[in-house]
């Protein structure tokens, strides 16, 4: 496989990759980001590490702009060369009447005005809606909120490393992922 052939994949951050929160858990933060006391998922490094050597890394998050940078530049090794690093601003903004709230959405339409072929683009987040538009490229994580006893990450190396090499991912089936990467 050629470089170029490789897969984009793009990481959501808060509740995918870390923690973060106003008040600190009862145990010491692994960094402070601002305000946040902020806990990295179990086995996150072993997880870039693995999956940077196979997969084009990108981040993509719904927070602000200043935060995403400061969790990148703070979590990811800096031989992790990020394709890009996006933020709220590159999203959708919706509204959802049932819920009379405000949401944001990942729309993969603007990662393929970028040069990508959809067919060679993961998405990783915790929270379905935000990749809504784009489900045949989702891989959906169970949101963290600091349980030190999770292999979520660990599941995940697993089964991206099976699925590397397959010419279309659109057309793998990935809402039972975890059964197929148990440890």
């Amino acid at each position: 496989m050629q470089p170029h052939d490789q897969i984009l994949l793009i990481l959501d951050i808060d509740e995918t990759l870390l923690y973060a929160a106003d008040r600190p858990l009862d145990r010491r933060p692994d960094c402070q980001i601002g305000p946040y006391a902020v806990y990295l998922r179990p086995y996150l490094t072993d997880f870039l590490n693995q999956v940077s050597q196979h997969y084009r890394i990108a981040v993509w998050s719904s927070s602000s702009p200043e935060y995403v940078d400061a969790v990148v530049d703070t979590i990811f090794p800096k031989w992790i060369e990020l394709k890009f690093s996006w933020s709220r601003e590159r999203c959708i903004n919706r509204y959802d009447p049932e819920l009379h709230e405000q949401y944001y959405i990942k729309d993969l339409k603007k990662v393929r005005r970028q040069g990508y072929h959809l067919e060679r683009v993961l998405i990783v987040d915790d929270t379905p809606r935000k990749v809504e538009r784009n489900y045949g490229n989702a891989i959906y994580v169970t949101p963290w909120f600091g349980d030190q006893n999770d292999h979520e990450l660990q599941l995940l190396t697993k089964y991206l490393l099976q699925i590397r090499d397959q010419a279309n991912l659109r057309r793998i089936e990935k809402r039972n992922w975890k059964s197929r990467s148990q440890l």
